[in-house]
């Protein structure tokens, strides 16, 4: 099974198959992708970026390198403005001369000390204030290198995991992350549409896309709930949803971001047939 019609953009995050029961390696990740059609991976180490140059792909979303996860200290906290936007610049910069489009943004967790939940609380108010004079300040640089930067709506309801929901992040309400991108005001600054977390939080999918198509830069696709495959033991009608985007003329890319319960090249052939649309 591969890509056969190819209207959707298909990208494939190497995280979640590097940390399946298999642990594809970098190498073994582009194989795949190569292998069933797919145009692009994604949230791969700039190390590792050769290997995907070789394999003719585009590294679709990157991360700017972080210490720690890189979704707890955000733009919401004027603590970490420094660094994020000297890695931002950075990453940019790696981007532009890579040929790859987007980088990824966060509001960052809500406490004052971004890693201590006894420090005090950012209030929304001020989080979106400060997100909104953090990623001015960066984002002409990306406007003058052709670089989005996509900040993403988490999920905080799911604590089961920490890679399947984030108690604490500020930004779990998508209209609250939308109204910070629309305040930055750059045609460069965009939404990671995280159909997964959307759905834990709000359901609604194609009404919010809709709502948000203006804005939309990227998206990923995981199963509701578990954030595993999307087979039919998971609630999104995925089909559904690629048509929507199809709809919309989108023309970003659609990354599969599940973790395999399963074989996972099993899970990746039947989640790429179904977004074929």
């Amino acid at each position: 099974m591969t890509v056969v019609n190819g209207r959707i953009k298909q990208s494939v995050a190497h995280w979640c198959f590097n940390a399946s029961s298999e642990s594809w390696s970098i190498e073994k990740t582009c194989q795949v992708a190569k292998e069933l059609c797919c145009p692009a991976v994604e949230l791969v180490d700039q190390q590792e970026w050769p290997v995907v140059k070789r394999h003719g792909l585009i590294c679709a979303m990157t991360l700017i390198g972080m210490p720690g996860d890189p979704f707890v200290k955000g733009y919401n906290n004027p603590r970490y403005h420094s660094e994020l936007i000297a890695r931002s610049k950075l990453t940019i910069e790696a981007c532009h001369e890579a040929g790859f489009p987007n980088i990824l943004a966060f509001t960052g967790y809500k406490w004052r000390d971004a890693e201590d939940p006894t420090s005090g609380e950012i209030s929304r108010e001020e989080g979106a204030d400060n997100c909104v004079a953090g990623l001015k300040a960066i984002v002409p640089y990306a406007e003058q290198r052709g670089i989005n930067i996509c900040m993403e709506q988490l999920n905080t309801r799911d604590d089961s995991h920490p890679m399947k929901g984030h108690p604490g992040y500020q930004g779990d309400d998508l209209d609250y992350v939308a109204s910070i991108i629309r305040r930055v005001g750059s045609p460069r600054m965009k939404m990671l549409f995280d159909v997964f977390h959307v759905q834990i939080m709000h359901g609604d999918i194609l009404r919010r896309l809709d709502e948000n198509q203006d804005i939309l830069g990227h998206v990923h696709v995981a199963g509701v709930p578990g954030r595993g495959e999307l087979n039919n033991s998971q609630e999104i009608n995925y089909p559904a949803v690629m048509h929507k985007l199809l709809e919309l003329n989108y023309q970003g890319y659609v990354a599969q971001e599940f973790i395999p319960t399963g074989k996972p090249l099993e899970g990746l052939q039947e989640a790429v047939t179904l977004c074929d649309v």
